[in-house]
């Protein structure tokens, strides 16, 4: 931003001279008289020299006409820009920002410098003010809240490092998981860890929710952005409502979410009982529910992206005020410029290259209302890890890897023997284990080798060399260790020359690429750009109207006193 001190008004009125604009000098401002200049002179000086005083007194009314057109041009520029400071300064002071402190670990750049993005953007149950209260229910007893509520909400926004395209990846709340050690920076709140429900990692802090997700996928996570209740009401409120789709008549009786069959504009509470519908979609649990959010989510950047929302001054202005209130994020995004890049970076994706998927679950077998991470979600945590895309160029979903080579053949189907050719103790499971952290198959085993080795080797059946260039590139072994054997199997001896680390000394390690279509298999994956999408309304008995257990359907029917939710 320029210095609002120094405007062009100022700089025009010390470039003006004291004459009347296109004014030449000397010259009246009557029209031209015949004869030209010197007939002109020669009628000047009969009336006795009254024109050239006529003259002398028109140049300082001149420059007084030009001051008070300069001074007021000075004060409309400064004013202008005394209102963008303004607003700047008030955008800024809208937001609340907390550290992370590394919690999320860190990207690594590709070959051109360019580093990807990853967020984690999590949905607060919190009722810590009276307006989320109102929203949310349930103060009557305890009054408002204090703490962070459960991130009932939880989704890691990737976007590439070229810009090009973008995976959202949404994990249950109900997912059973072990949570890290961690403390509260702002309200002192600690845990020394413990099994439990992912959501509930939030009571510690945002930067413990951060890492408990980077501990549980692999996934660097940079940045987080938080939103309340009252969030989601002010963001649909600010792009003018959220056009979203239901299969069914709906009647969320525990949301409070009422529509009628087709299409629909939800602004407001409507917008939010939409997004906080559990038992009207799906199967009743947080699996449907995060399908309907992602079909809100792609009308809302499909919103975003339309023409004339980001051009309307009022409409920009609305928006940039109620996205700064209604959010917390980790101070690499506390400010409005950062914030401004972010969503710059962002926009630079087509919607047809932006995957929703839900992470792969199983049911958790000592809690039936629970899940545990599913077979595939190890496949697409590494995709996402790995920054590959999970869209083709057209927006379709991305088809098998072909394993005709080596640069695609995915981790998990490959399982390597690693020996400790080295005299220490430990050296084969330290590779092992980096190996099954970058994806590679559990089945990944460690001995010690038959003898010492000074050099280390990679050693292939007939058939698998392409499966030792993939473990040979995660590892940064080059061509020169690989050879083909007789046998079966990948056999990794870790020799003399790679004594320490888990990457060969020298080498270009990098992740292996993993299997695009285990990635979304089972994982519910749709484009932002699916406009036709409509949330499907579960067809079980999921909700309940006067103590009777209904579909959302049936609830609809009977509940006609009951207001739809967008009237």
């Amino acid at each position: 931003m320029s210095d609002r001190w120094d405007g062009p008004g100022g700089q025009a009125t010390r470039s003006r001279t004291g004459e009347v604009p296109g004014q030449r000098a000397g010259e009246s401002g009557s029209a031209p008289r015949p004869g030209g200049r010197a007939a002109a002179r020669e009628a000047a000086r009969s009336h006795g020299g009254k024109r050239s005083r006529r003259r002398a007194r028109s140049a300082p009314r001149g420059r007084r006409i030009l001051k008070i057109a300069g001074l007021s041009l000075a004060i409309i520029v400064l004013g202008t820009a005394g209102v963008g400071w303004w607003f700047y300064q008030h955008l800024n002071g809208n937001i609340n920002s907390v550290a992370l402190n590394g919690k999320g670990g860190s990207e690594t750049a590709d070959a051109f410098g360019r580093t990807p993005i990853n967020i984690l953007v999590m949905g607060s149950d919190g009722r810590t003010s009276k307006a989320d209260c109102k929203l949310g229910g349930g103060c009557s007893q305890t009054g408002v809240q204090t703490g962070n509520g459960n991130a009932d909400v939880q989704m890691v926004v990737h976007v590439s490092a070229d810009r090009s395209n973008a995976t959202v990846m949404s994990i249950p709340r109900d997912t059973m998981v072990n949570v890290p050690a961690c403390k509260d920076s702002e309200n002192g709140e600690s845990t020394a860890g413990y099994y439990g429900q992912i959501n509930s990692a939030l009571r510690y802090g945002p930067a413990c929710q951060v890492a408990t997700i980077h501990q549980l996928t692999g996934i660097p996570i940079d940045h987080f952005v938080k939103l309340d209740f009252s969030g989601v009401v002010k963001m649909s409120d600010a792009v003018g409502g959220v056009s979203v789709c239901v299969n069914n008549n709906v009647y969320d009786t525990y949301s409070h979410l009422k529509l009628s069959r087709g299409t629909h504009t939800l602004k407001g509470e409507a917008a939010l009982e939409f997004v906080r519908s559990r038992h009207g979609f799906g199967d009743g649990s947080d699996l449907g529910r995060t399908l309907s959010q992602h079909i809100f989510l792609g009308a809302m950047i499909r919103k975003f992206k339309s023409a004339g929302t980001l051009t309307d001054p009022a409409a920009v202005y609305d928006l940039a005020d109620a996205a700064t209130k209604a959010l917390t994020v980790d101070d690499g995004l506390g400010s409005v410029k950062k914030l401004i890049g972010l969503a710059a970076d962002v926009n630079k994706v087509p919607t047809k290259r932006m995957t929703f998927t839900t992470m792969q679950t199983a049911p958790d077998p000592s809690d039936t209302n629970r899940v545990v991470v599913g077979g595939g979600a190890k496949d697409l945590f590494a995709s996402i890890a790995g920054d590959q895309s999970l869209s083709t160029g057209s927006g379709k979903k991305a088809k098998a890897t072909s394993t005709a080579t080596a640069s695609t053949v995915p981790a998990s189907r490959i399982a390597v023997t690693v020996e400790n050719g080295t005299e220490i103790t430990g050296r084969a499971s330290d590779v092992a284990n980096a190996l099954t952290g970058q994806g590679f198959s559990s089945a990944t085993t460690t001995a010690n080798a038959p003898s010492p080795s000074a050099t280390t080797t990679l050693t292939y059946g007939t058939g698998q060399k392409a499966e030792a260039q993939t473990a040979a590139k995660a590892l940064g072994l080059s061509s020169k260790h690989l050879q083909q054997g007789t046998g079966t199997g990948l056999t990794l001896v870790i020799g003399g020359d790679w004594t320490t680390g888990t990457a060969y000394p020298g080498g270009s390690s990098s992740p292996a690429p993993a299997d695009t279509k285990a990635a979304v298999s089972d994982a519910n994956a749709q484009t932002a750009d699916q406009a036709k999408d409509c949330a499907k309304v579960s067809p079980y008995k999921t909700v309940s109207l006067n103590g009777v257990p209904m579909t959302p359907a049936q609830a609809y029917a009977a509940a006609t006193n009951k207001k739809d939710s967008d009237d």
